[in-house]
């Protein structure tokens, strides 16, 4: 693997592994039949906005010298943007990504390694986060539909996009900026910015455009390759000299700690900033599920802009923030989301004995969406598109959004 010079970590002789290194590396953040559900407020667009432009008078620091970036158009302030730490391309996206088998991957993947599950037209693939925490973004196609999957530290979301805009394939790369501590990515085809969080251009000639979201979600190895025995595997021939398995952002999820360059809203009380949270938004209602509360019920049955939904939570995936190897971090859980529609039944689940159940017909489904048991064996639910933040990520994206509560489930 080649050195490209962009190893910040070492550059900079930073000592590895210690709660110093956390906040200096920080700084460097970041099918069915029913079509998935992929509803943010407003259908994701294939062309920019026309909405009014905010004026700053001049462009990021030392961005002029880094892009051809039109900065004359911008729909926020540049005050609320700040540099991370390395420059454009800092962090290096996988643009031209290798993918392994199930069983190659094995050899090197632990059980409740925590990967991102991504499934379009019938094939299903893993990015280990061991490697996008290095990476933070790869340009693939999968299932014959072009999609940039990234991973933002700071916010703990991993989130898939179609890659298309304007009418034209786009390849992402990395700023080296934040806002509200939540990755700045770039396209190269205009070097216009666009909010990892939100999928929509926020500087340049595309400002206003959405990409428009894929189902992703973080499980746990163990649970992918059960699942998915044919699917395949991010490699960790990269191209990069990286130290894959490790993990420098060590203790930053600890729920105490105050995230690292946050400079934005207040931050909404209701939980601490960086608790888990799953976020869903279906017709412009959006829900924070808490890993706590989730962690207590493991299937909540809800309604999510007049969408029945239902959120699993299971045992079996390592924090990727938490220990000094990525697989040795505290098990966390997995969350993930679904319609509860199958055909012209709205289902109801319940937890029985540690299984997963529906009331109308007693069969048996994994946290992946699959009946395996019992008259449905065989059908899957559709994926809602539902992204794992820490708390003060969705509730600044998200300031209307409601909490989840026992009392709230509609």
């Amino acid at each position: 693997m080649k050195d490209d010079g962009h190893d910040w970590r070492q550059r900079r002789n930073w000592p590895a592994m210690t709660i110093g290194c956390v906040i200096a590396l920080a700084m460097a953040a970041c099918t069915p039949a029913r079509s998935p559900v992929a509803a943010p407020t407003g259908t994701p667009a294939d062309a920019p906005a026309q909405r009014p432009t905010v004026p700053n008078p001049q462009p990021p620091a030392g961005a002029a010298s880094e892009f051809r970036t039109d900065f004359s158009k911008s729909l926020v302030s540049f005050e609320e943007i700040l540099s991370g730490g390395p420059p454009k391309d800092g962090i290096p996206a996988i643009d031209a990504p290798k993918f392994v088998s199930v069983t190659e991957a094995d050899t090197w993947l632990k059980p409740l390694e925590p990967v991102i599950r991504v499934e379009i037209n019938g094939q299903a693939r893993a990015y280990p986060l061991q490697i996008l925490t290095w990476h933070e973004i790869v340009n693939d196609t999968l299932g014959g539909v072009p999609v940039v999957v990234s991973f933002c530290p700071l916010c703990n979301t991993a989130i898939a996009f179609r890659r298309v805009a304007a009418g034209r394939p786009l390849d992402f790369g990395t700023t080296g900026r934040l806002r509200y501590s939540n990755l700045i990515m770039y396209d190269r085809q205009t070097e216009s910015w666009w909010q990892q969080a939100t999928g929509q251009a926020i500087v340049g000639e595309l400002a206003g455009a959405r990409l428009e979201f894929v189902p992703a979600a973080i499980i746990g190895w163990q649970d992918f390759k059960q699942t998915h025995p044919t699917g395949s595997v991010l490699s960790r021939d990269t191209g990069h000299k990286r130290d894959y398995g490790r993990n420098p952002y060590v203790g930053y999820d600890d729920v105490t700690r105050p995230p690292f360059l946050y400079q934005g809203p207040r931050i909404d009380s209701a939980l601490p900033p960086v608790a888990r949270v799953l976020g869903v938004e279906i017709n412009g209602e959006a829900v924070a599920y808490p890993y706590d509360a989730l962690e207590t019920q493991g299937v909540i049955n809800d309604t999510v802009g007049s969408a029945p939904v239902v959120v699993v939570w299971q045992a079996g995936a390592a924090s990727a923030l938490d220990a000094p190897i990525i697989s040795e971090g505290r098990d966390v859980g997995a969350a993930v989301a679904y319609d509860r529609r199958v055909g012209e039944i709205t289902l109801t689940f319940r937890m029985d004995n540690g299984r997963i159940v529906d009331e109308q017909t007693g069969s048996v489904w994994r946290m992946t969406g699959r009946a395996v048991e019992g008259a449905l064996a065989g059908q899957a639910l559709t994926p809602v598109v539902a992204v794992n933040h820490f708390w003060f990520s969705w509730s600044v994206f998200k300031p209307d959004a409601r909490v989840y509560s026992s009392q709230s489930t509609r």
